[in-house]
């Protein structure tokens, strides 16, 4: 089911099921789908324990008299690979961000 015709019928705050049908060909397209895949609840739990975890670790250093921090970078927990599926609620700010990978998506309503 083309996606654009979807939207039609989910509502705002919706749960939707997600699952990626192939790989995505551009840097771009990979992009939007790990922005996508940030809105499931477990990514964003593990993204915030990360988070809270290289704060905690961050290392502190004095130079001319200024602290400085050297901070670890941010991992990387989503791959968008194909057949992986993910759940999120459906705002309709994200309509242009389906569009943009709807080859690539199949989407239902849960």
């Amino acid at each position: 089911m083309p996606v654009t015709n979807l939207f039609d019928k989910i509502k705002a705050g919706q749960s939707i099921v997600c699952t990626i049908a192939a790989a995505p060909r551009t840097a771009d397209q990979k992009s939007t789908l790990e922005r996508l895949m940030r809105n499931d609840l477990e990514a964003k739990r593990g993204l915030r324990k990360s988070q809270r975890q290289r704060r905690q670790g961050m290392i502190v250093y004095n130079r001319g008299n200024r602290d400085w921090y050297k901070r670890e970078l941010c991992s990387k927990i989503i791959h968008p690979v194909p057949g992986q599926t993910w759940s999120m609620r459906f705002t309709f700010d994200l309509v242009n961000d389906f569009n943009a990978v709807k080859d690539l998506v199949t989407v239902k309503g849960a």
